[in-house]
């Protein structure tokens, strides 16, 4: 049953990557500037050093693919694996298939900084096309993220001790709250701001760049590098508190790291391409269905389904309409709503067959 369950954990993630690496070459491929393989191919020779020149490959097309298309399906990939992945670790380690980022307040907490900074600086007059102040809602936003479930996580517990069903009322709770947040401060900042705060609200990778690419790349790699560094403790909690705890797993203080974990890789996402809905819940849930709980192939496989969800829905975002660029955000909830209940009529409750 081991060997069979393994065989098909390694086949599901194998497709997986295959179908990522093929989505990412068709994203490159569709847009407004018309490319071919030989464009891309040409532009990355030229970027790396291969060859002198591009070729047959024109100026725009070279600047289109690396400027544009590349520095965004990167960012993409990047910002889906890390939800994915979050969304793995969160139902794991409270065994609750509803735990996700955005439920428990991770994304809203980013949303409310950055929409928050924006309105100061719009209130005091200022230029928010600056670059500081870019990389400021960029840094307001991940901060956010952190402390917003580092107090969901406090208000959670009683006695010492993590309620998981606080945990989920009290994300709710939140949430709520945040909603009322980012509606007040994009009144208070007036026309200017209402516009940048629809973009941490409904998600967007239209302002990619390789700067935040790689920062995201850098933060989202170490996070599931360290995720999965607890696959096995993850699998221990799988039996229950007290076994977990009798096996030598300090349950609360693991919740905690998992937790950080969490917010580190849906917050730098959020900082980057504001709120996407859906992911974290729905693919790490499907996943699941597929290979089973064991975490060590159940976090990678999320992290690469997860980065290729968000790419597919950016490249329908981008290309739906030509005259106009749909908020990712939106995509994925009309997606991930209706996928998710067919997910739950597999179950007669919403834990019936969890583990």
């Amino acid at each position: 049953m081991t060997a069979t369950r393994t065989r098909r954990s390694a086949i599901t993630l194998i497709v997986l990557i295959i179908l990522m690496v093929a989505m990412g070459v068709a994203a490159c491929l569709i847009g407004q500037v018309d490319t071919s393989i030989q464009d891309i191919w040409n532009t990355l020779a030229s970027a790396w050093g291969i060859r002198p020149d591009t070729g047959d490959t024109t100026v725009v097309v070279a600047s289109t693919l690396w400027e544009v298309r590349f520095p965004r399906i990167v960012l993409a990939l990047v910002v889906g694996a890390g939800l994915g992945c979050a969304g793995g670790l969160l139902q794991g380690v409270f065994a609750n298939p509803l735990a996700e980022p955005g439920i428990i307040g991770v994304s809203s907490g980013g949303a409310v900084f950055a929409a928050g900074l924006l309105a100061i600086a719009n209130l005091a007059g200022i230029d928010t096309s600056y670059m500081f102040l870019k990389w400021g809602t960029a840094v307001a936003a991940f901060v956010g993220a952190l402390l917003t479930t580092l107090l969901v996580y406090a208000l959670s517990r009683v006695q010492g001790k993590t309620i998981i069903v606080n945990f989920i009322l009290v994300g709710v709770a939140v949430n709520a709250f945040a909603a009322g947040l980012i509606t007040l401060f994009s009144f208070l900042g007036g026309s200017a701001a209402q516009s940048q705060v629809v973009f941490w609200q409904f998600g967007s990778f239209a302002g990619a760049g390789w700067d935040k690419a790689v920062i995201a790349l850098i933060v989202t790699v170490l996070g599931i590098i360290v995720a999965a560094t607890q696959s096995r403790k993850m699998d221990l909690l799988a039996l229950g508190e007290n076994q977990a705890q009798h096996l030598g797993v300090n349950v609360e203080r693991f919740r905690l790291l998992i937790i950080s974990i969490v917010a580190a890789l849906v917050g730098v996402g959020v900082a980057f391409a504001g709120v996407i809905a859906f992911v974290g819940l729905v693919v790490p849930h499907a996943i699941r269905l597929i290979i089973g709980p064991q975490h060590k192939w159940l976090l990678v496989s999320s992290a690469v389904g997860g980065a290729l969800v968000v790419l597919i829905c950016d490249t329908l975002a981008r290309t739906l309409i030509s005259t106009a660029e749909l908020p990712i955000g939106m995509l994925t909830s009309l997606i991930g709503g209706p996928v998710f209940l067919l997910l739950l009529r597999r179950y007669k409750s919403v834990g019936t067959g969890w583990q």
